[in-house]
Parts: structure tokens; C-alpha cells; sequence
């Protein structure tokens, strides 16, 4: 695709991803944008249309089926863009019709209420363990707790979840967290894509060796079955790595900025310490306020769209803007931009998605931050920001929304 000068270049960096897309808001409820590799691409921040889009049947996430610049993956573009890891996975949120319901399925038997609850006790001891290693550090240093305690909490709740083995975890870890960076060249966004699937056909050979009660072993034991309700290699593979990445690093972006807003709102806090707002309020606020996944590509146009002055074409791809949905005046007021924990729209935002693609671990997620959010502010009751607010840096993402550091004063 090529480039025209009047198209906005996205600021692949993610160092003013609101102003971003409070720019392209400005432009119009759906906008064309250019992306790295000169891709062009109509970037939606409208919450309804949003809403619309994500459930309309013209809007696919199928790579391979619908947009013709990747050529089934065969491409030059396909073997060359930096952000084609975002693209070219097969699981159940790329999938559509019966091979959704195929696979969603069996990723949902990981999510069900009962299953959920029933990892409270877990999670509660994960959340304590954490919060004693914490309190045992050197006191009077600034301790960074997005490394320390939004980070290691998730991350240990998804791998024994998922029987992650404990060899393979700090290397698939530091993998993940080398995709989240959208600004990677090509030559390293490649190496990063490779690495990342030789740990994960690592991870799918341990746990055919040494089973266990988790997951991937369930998962494995349903591949290829004959009639045709199982999985194929590559959607075993990619259906744990949408698990693993999804089901920590939207959690870790929701504590980093849960312990921000409350840090930096003293007032509110205050108002949950005396049980005026609860923390579910935060968490949903904090959803809203700072989506997890701020960005998120692709979508692709089955069909020509028509909204209103805008002609999507058939094949044409389509970022969603999560984050700018949570933040459209239209719907949260002049006031959009501000955290505000008693906000009565709280609850209105698309953080975990919507529609037959909404998030089946976002419980999990809630869950989490619910447990150990009070358990956090009750262990450190006087913690503070150890630094300036506006001088915490961004990840270097337009995709995924935290903090490089989140440094406190424990007191």
C-alpha cells in the first residue's frame, strides 16, 4: 500500500497514545492512518461505532481470508512487517462461525465461573507471598511495582494455570514483552516472532512429556481429534500464546494503572478507605480510564462499508481504539479524559472487548485486581509515587498501555 502526505503516520513509540488518539477523534469517528511498512489502515475511535463494527459480520479478523496484501502469508509484507505478529495468529479471536465456536469452546472450560472462583484461594496466597517478598526488601529504597507486584502477580496465576513450565517462563516472558514493543525494527520484530514460537513449541513438547493438571495438557489431549471438534497444531500453539500473553499482560496493565490512579488521586482513595467507593469501582474505572490494550490491530472489511462519509473497501484493514472508546466525550462527557471512580458510566468501556470476541478471561482479570488491589493498599497504607507523575515513561507500545516503572516510597 502506499502512503498519501495527508494520511497521519501513527507514533508507533506509544509516548502520547491519548493525544493520539484524541487527534484522530478530531478527524472524524473513523479515520485512515498510516502505519509502519507504509500500511494503510482506518483507525476507529468512536465508542458506538465501535460497538458496531465488532459485531458486524462484514468485519472480519481473518487474515489469511481477508486482506489481500498479506497473500495467505506469503506476502513480502507478510515476511517483512514489523507488526505481522499481531496478524497472523490462528485461535479463536482471529476465527469466525463454527471454527469460533470450535475453539472458543475449549478455551472457555479455563474460564468458567466455577473454575474462576474456585482459583480465589490461590490467588490470595500468590497475592500474600508477593506482598511478604515486597515487605522484606531494603526499606527506605523506592521500590518499582510494576516489576515487583503488578508483574510477578498475573504472571503466576497464568502459568500455573496454563502449566507453564518453570524453565521456559522467564525466557517466554522476556519474548512477550519484546512483541508488546511496536517499535522494534523489522530485522528485530522477526527474531523476536521466532523466538516466540520456538519457546512456545517448547512449552507444548514439556507438557507431552511430563502432563499435568492444567490447560495445555486438557488442550493437547483434544488435537486433531477425528471428528473434527479438536485442534490442529498451529491453533495449539497459538490458542497458548494468546492465553499466556492476553491473560497477563492485560492484567499487569491493570494493576500499573490502578496503583497509579489511586496514587495520584489521594482524594479517591481516601473515599475507598472509608467505603464510599468500592474497589470494583476503581477497576472499572480504571478500564475505562486507561484501557489495557489501547490499540489494537487487525480487522479487515469482508465487504465495502459505508459510514456516512467514509467508504471502507472490501479488504481495507481496521484498527480498533479501545482506549479512545473509554475516552469519547460522546458518552463520558466533557469530563472523559479525568479518572473518576464514581463516574456513573464507569461500567461503559470496551476494555475486554465486545461481542462473540469479548474477553472470556476477563473475570479471571477482575478477580485478580479485586483481591489484590486491598491487599496492596492495606500492607503499604502510606506508599507514594517516589517520582513525578508526568515523568513516569510509557512502554514503548502503541498496543499495550503501562508504565516502563511504577517507582513508590513504601514508607
Amino acid at each position: 500500500m502506499t502512503s498519501h502526505s495527508s494520511v497521519p503516520v501513527i507514533d508507533i513509540t506509544g509516548r502520547d497514545i491519548h493525544g493520539e488518539n484524541e487527534r484522530l477523534r478530531a478527524r472524524g469517528p473513523v479515520t485512515q492512518v498510516e502505519l509502519p511498512g507504509s500500511v494503510l489502515a482506518w483507525w476507529v475511535t468512536d465508542h458506538a461505532l465501535i460497538k458496531r463494527l465488532l459485531t458486524d459480520p462484514r468485519v472480519s479478523r481473518d487474515t489469511y481470508q481477508h486482506w489481500p496484501a498479506w497473500g495467505n502469508g506469503e506476502s513480502e509484507l507478510a515476511r517483512t512487517w514489523s507488526l505481522a505478529m499481531w496478524v497472523a495468529d490462528r485461535n479463536m479471536i482471529t476465527a469466525y462461525g463454527t471454527d469460533h465456536t470450535r475453539l472458543r469452546k475449549l478455551v472457555a472450560r479455563a474460564f468458567t465461573a466455577r473454575r474462576t472462583a474456585a482459583l480465589r484461594p490461590r490467588i490470595e496466597a500468590i497475592v500474600t507471598g508477593i506482598l511478604d517478598r515486597i515487605t522484606a526488601l531494603p526499606p527506605g529504597q523506592p521500590v518499582d511495582l510494576r516489576a515487583e507486584f503488578a508483574y510477578p502477580v498475573p504472571v503466576q496465576v497464568i502459568s500455573e494455570l496454563l502449566g507453564i513450565p518453570d524453565e521456559v517462563r522467564d525466557d517466554l516472558l522476556g519474548s512477550v514483552h519484546a512483541i508488546m514493543q511496536t517499535a522494534s525494527s523489522e530485522e528485530e520484530a522477526k527474531a523476536n516472532e521466532h523466538e516466540l514460537y520456538r519457546l512456545l513449541h517448547e512449552v507444548v513438547a514439556i507438557k507431552r512429556e511430563r502432563p499435568g493438571d492444567d490447560v495445555t495438557t486438557a488442550l493437547l489431549q483434544v488435537v486433531d481429534e477425528t471428528d473434527g471438534g479438536g485442534l490442529s497444531e498451529r491453533e495449539l500453539v497459538d490458542t497458548v500464546m494468546l492465553m499466556f500473553t492476553a491473560g497477563h499482560e492485560t492484567t499487569v496493565n491493570l494493576f500499573d494503572q490502578a496503583i497509579f490512579a489511586m496514587l495520584t488521586h489521594p482524594d479517591q482513595l481516601d473515599r475507598v478507605r472509608r467505603g464510599e467507593l468500592g474497589w470494583d469501582d476503581v477497576i472499572e474505572e480504571t478500564l475505562r480510564w486507561q484501557a489495557p490494550f489501547v490499540n489494537l490491530p487487525l480487522r479487515y472489511a469482508v465487504e465495502e462499508i459505508e459510514l456516512g462519509e467514509v467508504t471502507i473497501a472490501r479488504g481495507d484493514p481496521i484498527v480498533i481504539a479501545f482506549g479512545a472508546a473509554g475516552r469519547d466525550p460522546l458518552v463520558h462527557g466533557i469530563s472523559a479524559d479525568q479518572f473518576d471512580a464514581a463516574r456513573p458510566g464507569r461500567r461503559e468501556h470496551l476494555a475486554f472487548g465486545h461481542g462473540v470476541h469479548h474477553c472470556v478471561g476477563a473475570p479471571l482479570a477482575r478477580m485478580e485486581a479485586a483481591i489484590g488491589l486491598p491487599a496492596l493498599f492495606d500492607r503499604f497504607p502510606a506508599m507514594v509515587l517516589a517520582e513525578p507523575a508526568d515523568q513516569l515513561r510509557p512502554l514503548e507500545s502503541f498496543i499495550s498501555n503501562g508504565h516502563q516503572r511504577l517507582p513508590v516510597t513504601l514508607r
